[in-house]
């Protein structure tokens, strides 16, 4: 070996001990710097036809271990996705207040029964009336409250999403001009390790939006993909689009998100993440929300069905001149075909002394005999109006029947009690609502007692706009329907269309009780939506999606309409506490003053077993309202623990990822201690050598 290799071995080697030493300082002065990760200088021997030259470092890395950072970023990504689950579930946990408390929302449920109970005890009492008008309207306006709030988070969520898309795109932009210059550092051999440090805290703060893979590129710098793979950062930068809904309500429909990759292909993101803020958010706002709104909105259904049952089979002292119904959603003829049993319409006079009757009877075969003759549903409002005469009228006007008694005299509808006229389970002043003490501004009973055969009553040409949704909340397809003419069995064949129809991802069925259900054929099943409803029935301008509550939005939105009749509010002496004498003829007393029965029924009504539609996750079945509330108190009690649950243990195995891995990233003074003596000796070591080069250049010139 010459001299000059000599010293140029010990040149080598002070460069590359300088450059460690310098790699060691920059540890040792960030010791404490939040994020930092470490530097490594990496040392090669550099060999000349098998003899060793001299050393370099080849480049200045960071201690990155690739497993504990995919380890972190997975345990990130499900800590933000949680974490935003709990935290917005909680808000609507809290609008109920303590399940079981005695201010809270389900509390009310039965605080309404039991003023009812009391006007049973005195039916006179204004005190004790006006205390279960009050019950009633607080019952149903805080549950309007507490579902128009749930729609505010859901807009909440809906907002945060597009911030978190907007702050992705921001970070890949990042990511990728970071890759740029990593490149450009590793060509000319260049310490990148500033660039790469940079570019992780980015990484990171993207793995919580929503879980990426990454993995290194051989010129430099990371590619970025999602668990679907889509590119977001490599070879360009993607860009993620989403336009959010506006105002928020029940039946809002949301937007698709999407990732355009760097070379302009088109996915939805939702098909490709797992985890993360995003989906956490879409889930709340898509699936958490809906829920427990779709519960809230069948309790309340349920326990206004449950009331005007009862207050439709009582009737005020004196009875009121007009009984105006809801509108059914269709026509009189078809709305009464199916019923069976009897029934009978009474006037009377402020005294409650029968002044016209009209009894009912109906074969269920689709005729009805009024008042001795015998005549098809389709002739029942001209033979009810001649046999009321100059005592009262009968309208139907907008799917709404009327019931009205002259001036001065009202009118009670009551059933026979061996065998009351029913349909679906309901009487006809039920069924048609004349006496509901409970109003909604929509249908909210979706059974309708159609049969296959029975006029759909839309006309042709209509057309309904469904969106279908996978698990994942991406859309799988928009279908728009086209109305036919014809029966229900027609409508079905459109709507389970496998082109035109839902057919491709469920079945549509008509239930016995004329109600509509979809039933998704994958698993786990698609959710069904609708974007748009231009449909509208001919005889009551109700849509098809508000006649057989399509989709959880239009059934969630039933929260919103309910409120105490307006005319019991003003005037507590026309809520029903009685009950009218069946057998009273004419000219014989049917109501009596202080009659206490219909107020007994009225608190019994949250004792009786009612059908509730399925809602949520919940299947429904026979239930009654108290313990129906009580089981939606726990449900919602329930899923905020578990996600609370949830929430806490994310965070602390995230928090465990990050701790391992910045125990191994991070700055460890006693390893920089040793590693700073080594390179001070390699440092020394290779001055000497130069050194002991330079005594021996002087040596040999002296010699000569």
């Amino acid at each position: 070996m010459s001299l000059n290799s000599i010293m140029n071995a010990g040149q080598s080697g002070l460069t590359a001990a300088q450059m460690q030493l310098r790699v060691v300082s920059d540890n040792v002065a960030n010791v404490n710097t939040p994020g930092y990760v470490r530097k490594v200088a990496e040392q090669i021997s550099l060999m000349s036809e098998g003899v060793g030259v001299g050393v370099e470092v080849t480049r200045v890395r960071l201690a990155t271990d690739r497993f504990l950072q995919a380890a972190t970023m997975s345990a990130s990504a499900e800590a933000q996705r949680h974490g935003v689950r709990y935290e917005l579930f909680d808000r609507i946990q809290g609008m109920f207040g303590d399940p079981g408390g005695t201010s809270g929302f389900f509390a009310k449920v039965d605080e309404m029964f039991a003023a009812f109970a009391a006007t049973a005890e005195d039916p006179a009492s204004s005190p004790a009336r006006q205390a279960a008008i009050f019950g009633a309207q607080n019952l149903f306006d805080e549950g309007s409250r507490i579902s128009r709030q749930i729609q505010t988070v859901r807009e909440d969520a809906d907002g945060r999403i597009k911030s978190a898309v907007d702050r992705a795109n921001g970070l890949l932009q990042q990511i990728e001009a970071l890759n740029v210059q990593i490149a450009k550092a590793t060509v000319v051999n260049d310490d990148a390790s500033g660039a790469e440090a940079a570019q992780a805290r980015l990484i990171d703060e993207l793995s919580g939006i929503l879980d990426v893979r990454v993995s290194q590129r051989n010129v430099g710098g990371v590619s970025i993909r999602t668990n679907g793979g889509a590119l977001l950062a490599g070879d360009g930068f993607a860009t993620l689009d989403y336009a959010r809904a506006g105002v928020v309500n029940a039946e809002s429909s949301f937007n698709e998100i999407w990732v355009t990759e760097p070379r302009g292909q088109k996915r939805p993101l939702l098909d490709g993440i797992t985890s993360g803020e995003i989906k956490g958010l879409v889930e709340l706002r898509d699936q958490d929300a809906p829920q427990a709104a779709e519960r809230l909105a069948e309790l309340l259904t349920r326990a206004a069905d449950e009331l005007n049952r009862a207050h439709n089979a009582n009737t005020a002292v004196p009875a009121p001149q007009t009984l105006s119904g809801r509108n059914v959603g269709q026509s009189l003829d078809t709305a009464l075909a199916g019923f069976t049993g009897r029934t009978a319409v009474l006037v009377t006079d402020a005294a409650g002394v029968v002044q016209t009757r009209v009894d009912l009877s109906f074969d269920g075969a689709g005729n009805v005999d009024v008042g001795g003759d015998v005549v098809p549903v389709a002739d029942f409002l001209a033979e009810l109006n001649a046999k009321l005469g100059t005592s009262g009228t009968a309208s139907f006007v907008d799917g709404r029947l009327t019931l009205s008694a002259a001036a001065g005299r009202g009118v009670a509808v009551v059933d026979d009690p061996d065998l009351p006229a029913r349909k679906q389970g309901m009487g006809l002043s039920h069924f048609f609502g004349l006496n509901d003490l409970i109003r909604t501004d929509r249908p909210a009973i979706y059974a309708t007692g159609l049969g296959p055969a029975s006029p759909h009553g839309f006309p042709a040409g209509q057309t309904l706009k469904l969106r279908l949704t996978g698990d994942t909340g991406a859309r799988l397809r928009d279908v728009e329907v086209t109305v036919p003419a014809g029966s229900m069995t027609d409508l079905l064949a459109a709507l389970n269309d496998p082109v035109t129809g839902a057919g491709g991802h469920g079945t549509f069925r008509l239930n016995g009780d004329g109600s509509l259900s979809f039933v998704g054929h994958t698993t786990p099943a698609a959710r069904l939506s609708v974007l748009e409803d231009r449909t509208s029935q001919t005889a009551s301008g109700v849509s098809m999606t508000e006649l057989f509550g399509i989709g959880g939005g239009v059934r969630a939105s039933r929260a919103d309409g309910f409120s105490l009749r307006g005319d019991i509010a003003r005037n507590p002496a026309l809520l029903g506490l009685a009950r009218a004498d069946a057998a009273a003829a004419v000219g014989a007393r049917a109501l009596v003053s202080g009659d206490g029965r219909g107020g007994l029924a009225l608190a019994d009504a949250g004792q009786g077993q009612a059908v509730f539609e399925a809602a949520g996750e919940s299947v429904g079945g026979a239930s009654s309202v108290s313990r129906y509330a009580s089981e939606v108190a726990g449900d919602i009690g329930g899923r905020a623990s578990v996600a609370k649950s949830r929430a806490e243990s994310s965070a602390a195995l995230h928090g465990e990822a990050y701790s391992r891995q910045r125990a191994h990233e991070g700055v460890n003074l006693d390893e920089e201690l040793v590693l700073m003596t080594t390179y001070q000796q390699a440092f020394n070591a290779s001055a000497r050598l130069i050194q002991a080069a330079k005594d021996l250049y002087d040596v040999l010139l002296g010699i000569v």
